[in-house]
């Protein structure tokens, strides 16, 4: 007997609807409206309604039984196999640009927290978990929230082995986090190892890793040379000796290591314990007496040129947002004076000395020809347990939801009102500014340096596929991409250059869709070199730095 449908069914209605097919009945709640197609069977057009056709049964389309069509879809289910050589490239334009030009650019690393004393040392690691675990905030928090005890992951009264035993244990649980792919791409890329990591798998990883470790390939200066590093900029305290970037300089390393400027510290005069630490520390290193907010400038000054004459060319500030205030200078003498004395500055005051010191740094690095970087809206510390057991960066901050957009343009107009702006990388850790960040960096171009003011690669929590995608996008849309300074790995694993790849297969995933789509030209000089461009060379022409060659 034929299939019948009784009514059709406006999709906006709940309700049952029995076809009768041939004495079987079948429920099925919400339809779809109407719509056509022609039978691949009998080239007879039927009506469809949700996946179901009416037709006579000579379709042998609407024969198959439930079970039946779940068997054969299992049948002939087909998948790529897990991290392919295209893997993230969907079109062969985004292959093309790929492997033809943006795997061929060696790596400008502007921004990392690779400690320099393992540089220096050219440390060899003891075991895998001393260079994939130990620091790395994101696999500790995903540890965490797979509940494993903190014991297993910054504890001291487990070995190494076990730590590792439990990240092994939680990667299954990271599918479609980007530390699922990032962890296997860290083992096939530096050890050759193509396994899934799990539990079964981890005996086995554990050795052939560590037997690896244990090769001139993964010293940091094999790591550094294999991934073609030819710059790293460290973040460093203005009161640090530099020793260790001293000793750099002196092991023939063919990466250029550079200091960068991050005077965090001196902000925070709400809470005097730390500032005065930080003050006696800049009086020592500086060889200065700091008393006063001149003598205190002064000294700051005094370890800016410091840096200067050891290379460095580049500043950072992490802080909330850029507060949207005034400040005299008798009025940051005063609340300079008050911390010394031990008194904490109320928020109104906080807020006003970093206003003012704020500007004192983009003055300096507008004289000295450097690059400031701001890193804006964290919300750091969030867990007190942890904060007394660990310390500060113990992997327990998140994005923040701080006013931005008021602030950080009267900041940049304010320098260069000035002329005193230098150049400057914005990075938002929330999203829902990535639109205040990518305009506002169209409001102070000078007309002269090509991408001076730069809204920063994703960040932190941002430098996941979709955050990058969303990145990319805005300032494609409000600004100019071509001009794009590229990825960074803001990180303390030497492992994760990895992440270079990973932009730079999503950046041409992306590029290609385009061509594909007919939305920029299929001109592969032009997008080739634009892709060269952001991955590496624009990076070097604008930070300025003497690069390496590898």
């Amino acid at each position: 007997m034929p299939s019948v449908f009784h009514k059709a069914i406006p999709s906006d209605r709940s309700v049952n609807l029995t076809i009768q097919q041939n004495t079987r009945h079948i429920s099925v709640a919400k339809y779809a409206p109407l719509s056509f197609t022609r039978c691949r069977h009998t080239s007879r057009r039927h009506q469809d309604h949700a996946g179901l056709s009416e037709s006579s049964d000579s379709c042998p389309a609407i024969r198959l039984t439930p079970r039946a069509a779940r068997a054969k879809a299992r049948r002939t289910m087909s998948a790529q196999p897990f991290l392919p050589e295209d893997f993230l490239l969907s079109t062969e334009w985004a292959r093309t640009l790929y492997f033809e030009h943006a795997i061929k650019q060696p790596i400008f690393d502007y921004h990392c927290h690779l400690p320099p004393d393992q540089i220096a040392s050219n440390r060899q690691f003891e075991n895998l978990t001393q260079i994939w675990l130990a620091g790395d905030h994101y696999k500790w928090r995903a540890m965490r929230s797979n509940g494993v005890n903190e014991d297993f992951v910054t504890g001291n009264k487990t070995s190494d082995y076990d730590k590792f035993l439990a990240w092994a244990k939680t990667v299954p649980n990271t599918l479609r986090n980007p530390l699922y792919h990032w962890s296997h791409l860290e083992l096939r890329r530096y050890f050759g190892i193509n396994d899934i990591i799990n539990e079964q798998s981890a005996p086995k990883i554990w050795e052939a890793a560590n037997a690896k470790l244990a090769t001139p390939a993964l010293t940091t200066h094999g790591i550094l040379t294999s991934n073609r590093v030819n710059v790293v900029c460290t973040t460093d305290d203005p009161v640090d000796d530099l020793a260790h970037h001293i000793a750099i300089k002196k092991t023939g390393i063919g990466t250029k290591v550079y200091p960068t400027f991050r005077p965090d510290k001196a902000l925070v005069v709400n809470t005097p314990a730390v500032f005065n630490s930080w003050c006696d520390q800049l009086a020592a290193r500086s060889n200065k007496e700091v008393k006063d907010l001149a003598s205190f400038l002064d000294a700051i000054d005094s370890r800016h040129a410091f840096f200067h004459s050891l290379g460095g060319r580049l500043s950072d500030h992490g802080m909330e947002n850029i507060p949207d205030t005034d400040c005299t200078e008798n009025e940051a003498k005063a609340i300079f004076a008050a911390a010394r004395s031990g008194a904490a500055a109320t928020p109104e005051q906080t807020a006003k000395f970093t206003w003012f010191m704020m500007l004192f740094f983009g003055r300096l690095d507008a004289q000295r020809g450097w690059t400031k970087q701001l890193h804006l809206g964290a919300i750091r510390n969030n867990n007190t347990r942890l904060l007394k057991r660990l310390g500060a960066d113990a992997g327990v901050d998140s994005i923040g939801d701080f006013p931005q957009a008021r602030g950080l343009t009267r900041y940049l107009d304010r320098l260069d009102s000035e002329e005193k702006l230098p150049k400057t990388v914005l990075y938002n850790l929330n999203p829902a500014d990535n639109y205040i960040f990518a305009t506002a960096i169209g409001n102070v171009q000078d007309g002269v340096t090509p991408g001076k003011i730069q809204f920063g690669s994703g960040w932190w929590f941002l430098d996941q596929k979709e955050a990058m995608e969303w990145q990319i996008n805005a300032l494609s849309q409000l600004g100019l991409l071509s001009r794009f300074v590229g990825m960074l790995t803001d990180s303390r694993s030497f492992l994760s250059y990895v992440r270079h790849e990973y932009f730079r297969r999503l950046l041409c995933s992306m590029l290609g869709a385009d061509i594909q789509a007919g939305l920029i030209p299929a001109d592969r000089q032009l997008v080739g070199s634009m892709v060269e461009n952001i991955c590496y060379k624009n990076a070097e022409a604008y930070f300025g730095l003497e690069a390496g060659k590898l």
